[in-house]
């Protein structure tokens, strides 16, 4: 599947561990950026309505739109914005929106209307970094009205048993990264290859996204650029699935 960014908003507040190295952060401060200052991107804001000169939808058909990657979607500054972008959500049912949460217990005072009618197309991806972030957020998670739950353990921080809600059969994909940049904490991959058989026990879906810039495997420790992370982490699925 085809995947694009979509940042209706820009800018976060730090909320818990997984944050301290935020890499929004880090990108802004090299542009001397304040990125909890919260703003509506006026550039990228209607990017899923956009057409090309032939009239047809810029972001084609089928297409997975990662959206609030440099922000969060339920955060609190963007409600005057939210309702807008659940409306092109809605009028863009042919594409997969994924998004990304740390803040899901904000969801129920957060969602339109008609929610339980026609969102189909919406992937709600909880983030966690430890376990205990992962009990606090996913046992909400569990309970809520979402057709499509991912985890998202990034940055993993140390090894997370997500054994009661993976049995549950309501988890479709748990997706792991590394911390990236400067100050990176380690990534341990005894960690990432626990929670894989976790993950195979209860028939969930597994990637491992990126490594992180400080990756620790069979007791070495290897500093990897972020250009890299990508393609190391590939190569590393390539032996999970191998085991």
């Amino acid at each position: 599947m085809i995947t694009t960014m979509w940042n209706p908003w820009h800018g976060c507040h730090k909320c818990s561990p997984g944050c301290l190295n935020c890499y929004v952060y880090f990108l802004d401060s090299k542009y001397n950026k304040d990125s909890n200052i919260v703003t509506k991107s006026k550039s990228s804001f209607y990017l899923p309505l956009k057409r090309d000169k032939q009239g047809n939808f810029k972001i084609p058909s089928n297409t997975e739109v990662a959206t609030c990657f440099t922000s969060d979607f339920f955060i609190e500054e963007a409600e005057e914005w939210r309702q807008e972008v659940w409306d092109i959500i809605r009028q863009r049912n042919d594409l997969r929106f994924l998004i990304p949460t740390k803040r899901i217990h904000r969801f129920s005072s957060c969602i339109p209307n008609d929610w339980a009618d026609d969102y189909d197309n919406v992937t709600i991806a909880v983030s966690c970094e430890n376990q205990q972030k992962a009990e606090e957020r996913l046992s909400i998670l569990i309970s809520l009205p979402i057709k499509h739950k991912q985890v998202f353990l990034s940055p993993l921080l140390e090894y997370v048993d997500l054994s009661p809600y993976l049995l549950t059969g309501q988890i479709e994909l748990v997706s792991i990264g590394g911390e990236s940049y400067e100050n990176a904490r380690i990534c341990n991959f005894d960690w990432v290859k626990q929670i894989k058989r976790d993950c195979d026990l209860y028939q969930v879906p597994f990637q491992f996204h990126q490594t992180g810039s400080n990756f620790v495997r069979d007791g070495r420790h290897y500093h990897i650029p972020h250009s890299k992370e990508h393609d190391q982490a590939r190569k590393a699925m390539k032996y999970l699935n191998n085991l």
